[in-house]
Protein backbone atom coordinates (compact mmCIF):
# COMPACT_ATOMS: atom_id res chain seq x y z
CA UNK A 1 0.00 0.00 0.00
CA UNK A 2 1.33 3.62 -0.58
CA UNK A 3 1.95 6.04 1.35
CA UNK A 4 -0.77 8.01 -0.38
CA UNK A 5 -3.10 5.66 0.20
CA UNK A 6 -2.35 5.45 3.76
CA UNK A 7 -2.16 8.81 4.47
CA UNK A 8 -5.70 9.37 2.52
CA UNK A 9 -7.11 6.06 5.24
CA UNK A 10 -6.01 7.42 8.00
CA UNK A 11 -7.21 11.51 7.25
CA UNK A 12 -10.94 9.29 6.52
CA UNK A 13 -10.58 7.59 9.71
CA UNK A 14 -9.76 11.11 11.96
CA UNK A 15 -12.61 12.48 9.99
CA UNK A 16 -14.66 9.44 11.26
CA UNK A 17 -13.68 10.02 14.48
CA UNK A 18 -14.76 13.47 14.99
CA UNK A 19 -17.82 12.70 13.29
CA UNK A 20 -18.96 9.66 15.69
CA UNK A 21 -17.65 12.16 18.59
CA UNK A 22 -20.13 15.02 17.26
CA UNK A 23 -23.23 12.11 17.22
CA UNK A 24 -22.31 11.03 21.27
CA UNK A 25 -21.87 15.34 22.11
CA UNK A 26 -25.31 15.31 20.33
CA UNK A 27 -26.83 12.76 21.62
CA UNK A 28 -25.92 13.50 25.44
CA UNK A 29 -26.84 17.33 24.40
CA UNK A 30 -30.31 16.74 23.38
CA UNK A 31 -32.39 15.18 25.87
CA UNK A 32 -30.62 17.28 28.59
CA UNK A 33 -31.72 19.95 26.89
CA UNK A 34 -35.23 19.17 27.78
CA UNK A 35 -34.76 17.35 31.35
CA UNK A 36 -34.70 21.21 33.18
CA UNK A 37 -38.06 21.90 31.48
CA UNK A 38 -39.93 18.95 33.60
CA UNK A 39 -40.97 20.69 36.70
CA UNK A 40 -42.77 22.96 34.70
CA UNK A 41 -44.16 20.63 32.08
CA UNK A 42 -45.13 19.08 35.36
CA UNK A 43 -47.03 22.69 36.36
CA UNK A 44 -48.31 23.83 33.37
CA UNK A 45 -50.47 20.32 33.16
CA UNK A 46 -51.13 20.49 36.46
CA UNK A 47 -50.05 16.29 37.41
CA UNK A 48 -50.04 14.75 40.27
CA UNK A 49 -46.36 13.06 41.91
CA UNK A 50 -47.80 9.70 40.89
CA UNK A 51 -48.87 10.59 37.02
CA UNK A 52 -45.84 13.02 36.62
CA UNK A 53 -43.63 9.84 37.54
CA UNK A 54 -45.29 7.25 34.97
CA UNK A 55 -45.29 9.95 32.53
CA UNK A 56 -41.80 10.78 31.83
CA UNK A 57 -40.94 6.81 32.73
CA UNK A 58 -42.10 6.27 29.46
CA UNK A 59 -39.12 7.33 27.90
CA UNK A 60 -37.46 4.79 29.56
CA UNK A 61 -40.25 2.06 28.63
CA UNK A 62 -39.88 3.25 24.62
CA UNK A 63 -36.24 2.40 25.15
CA UNK A 64 -36.38 -1.17 26.43
CA UNK A 65 -39.44 -1.65 23.69
CA UNK A 66 -37.40 -0.66 20.88
CA UNK A 67 -34.05 -1.69 22.11
CA UNK A 68 -33.35 -5.01 20.64
CA UNK A 69 -34.97 -3.83 17.05
CA UNK A 70 -31.37 -2.07 16.75
CA UNK A 71 -29.49 -4.74 15.71
CA UNK A 72 -31.53 -5.50 12.33
CA UNK A 73 -31.68 -1.98 11.44
CA UNK A 74 -28.17 -1.48 11.41
CA UNK A 75 -27.77 -4.57 9.64
CA UNK A 76 -30.15 -3.33 6.80
CA UNK A 77 -29.86 0.63 6.95
CA UNK A 78 -26.20 0.70 8.27
CA UNK A 79 -25.20 1.88 11.50
CA UNK A 80 -24.25 5.63 10.49
CA UNK A 81 -27.64 6.34 9.11
CA UNK A 82 -29.34 4.52 11.84
CA UNK A 83 -27.63 6.63 14.08
CA UNK A 84 -27.93 9.99 12.71
CA UNK A 85 -31.54 9.39 11.53
CA UNK A 86 -32.51 8.24 15.11
CA UNK A 87 -31.34 11.50 16.93
CA UNK A 88 -33.25 13.29 14.36
CA UNK A 89 -36.48 11.57 15.45
CA UNK A 90 -35.32 12.37 19.06
CA UNK A 91 -34.86 15.91 18.45
CA UNK A 92 -39.01 16.05 16.57
CA UNK A 93 -40.11 13.78 19.41
CA UNK A 94 -38.47 15.87 21.78
CA UNK A 95 -39.91 18.94 20.39
CA UNK A 96 -43.30 17.84 20.56
CA UNK A 97 -42.91 16.68 24.20
CA UNK A 98 -42.25 20.66 24.83
CA UNK A 99 -45.18 21.14 23.05
CA UNK A 100 -47.93 18.41 24.43
CA UNK A 101 -50.89 19.46 25.83
CA UNK A 102 -51.65 16.35 27.78
CA UNK A 103 -50.03 13.99 30.15
CA UNK A 104 -51.43 11.45 27.60
CA UNK A 105 -49.52 13.15 24.41
CA UNK A 106 -46.26 14.02 26.49
CA UNK A 107 -45.85 10.14 27.35
CA UNK A 108 -46.81 9.12 23.62
CA UNK A 109 -44.02 11.83 22.86
CA UNK A 110 -41.70 10.68 25.13
CA UNK A 111 -41.90 7.06 25.12
CA UNK A 112 -41.05 7.44 21.09
CA UNK A 113 -38.25 9.53 22.29
CA UNK A 114 -37.23 7.04 24.05
CA UNK A 115 -37.58 4.25 21.87
CA UNK A 116 -35.28 6.42 19.10
CA UNK A 117 -32.67 7.19 21.73
CA UNK A 118 -32.33 3.10 22.24
CA UNK A 119 -31.98 2.79 18.28
CA UNK A 120 -29.74 5.64 18.26
CA UNK A 121 -27.42 4.77 20.93
CA UNK A 122 -26.58 1.11 19.50
CA UNK A 123 -26.10 2.54 16.62
CA UNK A 124 -23.28 5.20 17.33
CA UNK A 125 -21.49 2.75 19.36
CA UNK A 126 -21.45 0.45 16.46
CA UNK A 127 -20.15 2.85 14.44
CA UNK A 128 -17.65 3.92 17.08
CA UNK A 129 -16.50 0.32 17.46
CA UNK A 130 -15.92 -0.06 13.98
CA UNK A 131 -13.73 3.50 13.85
CA UNK A 132 -11.94 1.82 16.64
CA UNK A 133 -11.15 -1.37 14.84
CA UNK A 134 -9.68 1.06 12.21
CA UNK A 135 -7.44 2.76 14.86
CA UNK A 136 -6.27 -0.51 16.27
CA UNK A 137 -6.43 1.17 19.64
CA UNK A 138 -8.90 1.97 22.13
CA UNK A 139 -11.15 5.09 21.19
CA UNK A 140 -14.75 4.07 22.37
CA UNK A 141 -13.96 5.36 26.07
CA UNK A 142 -12.94 9.20 24.96
CA UNK A 143 -16.25 9.39 22.62
CA UNK A 144 -18.43 7.92 25.78
CA UNK A 145 -16.66 10.88 27.27
CA UNK A 146 -18.15 12.90 24.75
CA UNK A 147 -21.38 11.97 25.94
CA UNK A 148 -20.81 12.97 28.98
CA UNK A 149 -19.75 16.76 27.86
CA UNK A 150 -22.74 17.03 25.48
CA UNK A 151 -25.34 16.32 28.37
CA UNK A 152 -23.32 18.60 30.67
CA UNK A 153 -23.99 21.24 27.42
CA UNK A 154 -27.65 20.44 27.17
CA UNK A 155 -28.47 20.89 30.81
CA UNK A 156 -26.36 24.21 30.82
CA UNK A 157 -28.53 25.21 27.74
CA UNK A 158 -31.74 24.07 29.68
CA UNK A 159 -30.70 25.92 32.24
CA UNK A 160 -29.79 29.26 30.53
CA UNK A 161 -33.18 29.23 28.98
CA UNK A 162 -34.91 29.09 32.06
CA UNK A 163 -33.05 31.60 33.57
CA UNK A 164 -33.54 34.04 30.64
CA UNK A 165 -37.56 33.16 29.78
CA UNK A 166 -37.18 31.54 26.72
CA UNK A 167 -40.01 29.95 25.93
CA UNK A 168 -39.92 25.88 26.41
CA UNK A 169 -41.13 25.84 22.48
CA UNK A 170 -38.57 27.82 20.96
CA UNK A 171 -35.95 26.74 23.52
CA UNK A 172 -36.16 23.18 22.00
CA UNK A 173 -37.06 23.86 18.67
CA UNK A 174 -34.31 26.06 18.41
CA UNK A 175 -32.61 23.27 20.05
CA UNK A 176 -33.56 20.11 17.74
CA UNK A 177 -32.76 21.90 14.86
CA UNK A 178 -29.15 22.87 16.10
CA UNK A 179 -28.26 19.62 17.19
CA UNK A 180 -29.99 17.93 13.78
CA UNK A 181 -27.92 19.93 11.66
CA UNK A 182 -24.52 18.64 13.26
CA UNK A 183 -25.66 14.95 12.50
CA UNK A 184 -26.30 15.91 9.17
CA UNK A 185 -23.36 17.34 8.23
CA UNK A 186 -21.21 14.90 10.54
CA UNK A 187 -22.91 11.94 8.24
CA UNK A 188 -21.28 12.93 5.64
CA UNK A 189 -17.67 12.31 6.97
CA UNK A 190 -18.82 8.95 8.75
CA UNK A 191 -17.52 5.31 7.30
CA UNK A 192 -19.63 4.19 4.33
CA UNK A 193 -20.94 1.11 3.17
CA UNK A 194 -21.88 -2.24 5.71
CA UNK A 195 -20.57 -2.44 9.24
CA UNK A 196 -20.20 -6.13 9.24
CA UNK A 197 -17.22 -7.20 6.52
CA UNK A 198 -14.41 -7.02 9.22
CA UNK A 199 -16.46 -7.54 12.02
CA UNK A 200 -14.59 -9.91 14.42
CA UNK A 201 -17.79 -11.49 15.09
CA UNK A 202 -18.41 -12.64 11.79
CA UNK A 203 -16.00 -15.10 10.76
CA UNK A 204 -15.99 -17.39 14.11
CA UNK A 205 -19.92 -17.97 14.38
CA UNK A 206 -19.86 -21.81 14.39
CA UNK A 207 -17.34 -23.00 17.05
CA UNK A 208 -18.15 -20.38 20.15
CA UNK A 209 -21.84 -21.29 19.20
CA UNK A 210 -21.68 -25.17 19.74
CA UNK A 211 -20.33 -24.48 22.98
CA UNK A 212 -23.12 -22.42 24.35
CA UNK A 213 -20.28 -20.41 26.77
CA UNK A 214 -21.30 -17.03 23.95
CA UNK A 215 -24.35 -17.09 25.91
CA UNK A 216 -22.94 -17.05 29.82
CA UNK A 217 -20.29 -15.00 28.21
CA UNK A 218 -22.98 -12.34 27.14
CA UNK A 219 -25.06 -12.30 30.17
CA UNK A 220 -21.75 -11.63 32.01
CA UNK A 221 -21.05 -8.69 30.08
CA UNK A 222 -24.44 -7.83 30.43
CA UNK A 223 -23.71 -7.37 34.68
CA UNK A 224 -20.61 -5.51 34.38
CA UNK A 225 -22.66 -2.61 32.16
CA UNK A 226 -25.72 -3.35 34.60
CA UNK A 227 -23.33 -2.79 37.59
CA UNK A 228 -21.61 0.80 35.37
CA UNK A 229 -25.49 1.72 35.52
CA UNK A 230 -26.41 1.37 39.39
CA UNK A 231 -23.70 3.97 39.98
CA UNK A 232 -24.21 6.21 37.36
CA UNK A 233 -27.99 6.07 38.53
CA UNK A 234 -26.76 6.29 42.46
CA UNK A 235 -24.93 9.71 41.23
CA UNK A 236 -28.33 11.19 39.36
CA UNK A 237 -30.92 10.07 41.20
CA UNK A 238 -29.51 9.99 45.25
CA UNK A 239 -26.43 11.50 45.85
CA UNK A 240 -28.28 14.93 46.20
CA UNK A 241 -30.47 13.83 48.34
CA UNK A 242 -28.47 11.65 50.56
CA UNK A 243 -25.97 14.57 50.70
CA UNK A 244 -28.77 16.36 52.14
CA UNK A 245 -30.68 14.82 54.56
CA UNK A 246 -28.65 11.99 55.77
CA UNK A 247 -25.36 14.05 56.02
CA UNK A 248 -26.80 17.50 56.54
CA UNK A 249 -25.11 18.96 53.50
CA UNK A 250 -26.21 22.66 52.65
CA UNK A 251 -28.75 22.60 49.70
CA UNK A 252 -25.73 24.37 47.30
CA UNK A 253 -23.10 21.54 48.77
CA UNK A 254 -25.18 18.74 48.74
CA UNK A 255 -25.06 18.59 44.57
CA UNK A 256 -21.64 18.31 44.21
CA UNK A 257 -22.27 14.36 45.22
CA UNK A 258 -23.53 14.12 41.69
CA UNK A 259 -21.15 16.47 40.18
CA UNK A 260 -18.05 15.01 41.81
CA UNK A 261 -19.50 11.71 40.12
CA UNK A 262 -20.18 12.95 36.70
CA UNK A 263 -17.00 15.38 36.57
CA UNK A 264 -14.80 12.06 37.59
CA UNK A 265 -16.69 9.89 35.22
CA UNK A 266 -15.52 12.18 32.54
CA UNK A 267 -12.10 12.53 33.55
CA UNK A 268 -12.18 8.45 33.56
CA UNK A 269 -12.95 7.74 30.50
CA UNK A 270 -10.88 10.50 28.96
CA UNK A 271 -7.90 8.70 30.17
CA UNK A 272 -9.70 5.07 29.96
CA UNK A 273 -8.39 4.74 26.18
CA UNK A 274 -4.48 5.21 27.35
CA UNK A 275 -4.91 2.84 30.41
CA UNK A 276 -7.06 0.30 28.18
CA UNK A 277 -4.15 -0.12 25.45
CA UNK A 278 -1.85 -0.05 28.38
CA UNK A 279 -3.09 -2.77 31.09
CA UNK A 280 -6.31 -3.89 28.99
CA UNK A 281 -9.87 -3.76 30.04
CA UNK A 282 -10.14 -6.58 32.25
CA UNK A 283 -7.41 -5.18 34.32
CA UNK A 284 -8.52 -1.44 34.50
CA UNK A 285 -11.96 -2.63 34.90
CA UNK A 286 -10.99 -4.63 37.79
CA UNK A 287 -8.96 -2.06 39.38
CA UNK A 288 -12.16 0.71 38.89
CA UNK A 289 -14.45 -2.06 40.32
CA UNK A 290 -12.20 -1.70 43.73
CA UNK A 291 -11.54 1.97 43.43
CA UNK A 292 -15.30 2.19 43.06
CA UNK A 293 -16.28 -0.26 46.20
CA UNK A 294 -13.51 1.17 48.22
CA UNK A 295 -14.20 4.79 48.29
CA UNK A 296 -17.85 4.50 48.32
CA UNK A 297 -17.97 1.68 50.71
CA UNK A 298 -15.18 4.22 53.50
CA UNK A 299 -17.74 7.08 52.60
CA UNK A 300 -20.61 5.19 53.93
CA UNK A 301 -18.74 4.11 56.73
CA UNK A 302 -17.56 7.81 58.02
CA UNK A 303 -20.04 9.72 56.77
CA UNK A 304 -19.62 13.60 56.21
CA UNK A 305 -19.65 15.79 53.82
CA UNK A 306 -16.26 15.62 52.33
CA UNK A 307 -15.72 11.90 52.42
CA UNK A 308 -18.98 11.73 50.76
CA UNK A 309 -18.20 13.76 47.61
CA UNK A 310 -14.94 11.95 47.55
CA UNK A 311 -16.67 8.63 47.66
CA UNK A 312 -19.02 9.37 44.93
CA UNK A 313 -16.11 10.99 42.80
CA UNK A 314 -14.46 7.69 43.18
CA UNK A 315 -17.35 5.79 42.30
CA UNK A 316 -17.77 7.60 39.11
CA UNK A 317 -13.86 7.57 38.03
CA UNK A 318 -13.56 3.56 39.26
CA UNK A 319 -16.64 2.41 36.50
CA UNK A 320 -15.94 5.38 33.86
CA UNK A 321 -14.36 2.47 31.75
CA UNK A 322 -17.16 -0.49 33.00
CA UNK A 323 -19.95 0.01 30.18
CA UNK A 324 -17.98 0.99 27.14
CA UNK A 325 -15.33 -2.05 27.73
CA UNK A 326 -19.04 -4.33 28.28
CA UNK A 327 -19.72 -3.05 24.36
CA UNK A 328 -16.56 -3.62 22.94
CA UNK A 329 -16.49 -7.20 24.41
CA UNK A 330 -20.01 -7.85 23.61
CA UNK A 331 -19.37 -6.46 20.28
CA UNK A 332 -16.54 -9.15 19.67
CA UNK A 333 -18.65 -12.22 20.74
CA UNK A 334 -18.08 -14.66 18.00
CA UNK A 335 -21.09 -17.08 17.23
CA UNK A 336 -23.61 -14.40 17.49
CA UNK A 337 -24.33 -12.38 14.06
CA UNK A 338 -23.05 -9.23 14.21
CA UNK A 339 -24.46 -6.59 16.42
CA UNK A 340 -26.34 -9.22 18.34
CA UNK A 341 -24.34 -8.77 21.15
CA UNK A 342 -23.77 -4.90 21.37
CA UNK A 343 -27.86 -4.43 20.78
CA UNK A 344 -28.88 -7.68 23.98
CA UNK A 345 -26.19 -5.64 26.13
CA UNK A 346 -26.66 -2.01 25.31
CA UNK A 347 -30.67 -3.04 25.64
CA UNK A 348 -29.96 -4.95 29.23
CA UNK A 349 -27.97 -2.40 30.07
CA UNK A 350 -31.23 -0.18 30.60
CA UNK A 351 -32.09 -2.48 33.48
CA UNK A 352 -29.74 -0.88 35.59
CA UNK A 353 -31.39 2.31 35.25
CA UNK A 354 -34.87 1.13 35.21
CA UNK A 355 -34.52 -0.76 38.60
CA UNK A 356 -32.41 1.29 40.16
CA UNK A 357 -34.55 4.10 42.00
CA UNK A 358 -37.00 1.78 43.45
CA UNK A 359 -34.63 -0.89 44.50
CA UNK A 360 -32.37 1.42 46.21
CA UNK A 361 -35.44 3.53 47.07
CA UNK A 362 -37.26 0.16 48.96
CA UNK A 363 -33.89 -0.27 50.95
CA UNK A 364 -33.80 3.29 52.05
CA UNK A 365 -37.42 3.00 53.22
CA UNK A 366 -37.21 -0.29 55.29
CA UNK A 367 -33.81 0.19 56.32
CA UNK A 368 -31.61 4.02 55.40
CA UNK A 369 -30.71 5.76 52.46
CA UNK A 370 -27.14 4.99 53.82
CA UNK A 371 -28.10 1.27 53.72
CA UNK A 372 -29.44 1.41 50.27
CA UNK A 373 -26.96 3.09 48.52
CA UNK A 374 -24.43 0.08 49.59
CA UNK A 375 -25.70 -0.66 45.91
CA UNK A 376 -22.48 1.24 44.76
CA UNK A 377 -19.46 -0.72 46.21
CA UNK A 378 -21.65 -3.78 45.62
CA UNK A 379 -21.86 -3.05 42.17
CA UNK A 380 -18.22 -1.96 42.14
CA UNK A 381 -17.44 -5.87 43.64
CA UNK A 382 -19.56 -6.72 40.98
CA UNK A 383 -17.21 -5.64 37.99
CA UNK A 384 -14.25 -6.56 40.27
CA UNK A 385 -15.85 -10.48 39.96
CA UNK A 386 -16.93 -10.04 36.24
CA UNK A 387 -14.22 -8.46 34.98
CA UNK A 388 -12.22 -11.48 33.67
CA UNK A 389 -14.53 -11.69 30.64
CA UNK A 390 -13.56 -8.78 29.02
CA UNK A 391 -10.47 -10.38 27.85
CA UNK A 392 -13.19 -12.10 25.32
CA UNK A 393 -10.91 -12.12 21.99
CA UNK A 394 -8.25 -14.55 23.87
CA UNK A 395 -11.27 -16.85 25.43
CA UNK A 396 -12.32 -16.59 22.16
CA UNK A 397 -10.18 -17.28 20.14
CA UNK A 398 -7.67 -19.58 22.23
CA UNK A 399 -4.90 -20.61 19.62
CA UNK A 400 -3.84 -17.49 19.12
Amino acid sequence: MTSGVLDESMVRDRRARIAVGAQFLTNGALFANLLPRYPEIKADLALSNAVYGITIAAFSAGAFVAGLTAAALIRRFTSARVAVGGTVAIAVFMFVAALAPSPVLLAGALFLAGASDAVTDVAQNAHALRVQRNYGRSIINSVHAVWAAGAVLGGLMGAGAIALDIPRPLHLGVAAVLFSTVVLVAYRFMLRGPDHDDHPAAAHTGAAHRGGKVYLLLGVLALIAIAGALVEDAGSSWATLYLRESVGAPGAVAAFGYIALVAFLFVGRLMGDRLVDRFGEARVARAGGALAATGMGAALAFPSVPTTIAGFAAAGFGVATAIPAAMHAADQLPGLRPGTGLTVVTWLLRIGFLASPPVVGVIADSTSLRVGLLSVPFAGLLIVVCAGVLNVRDRAHPTR
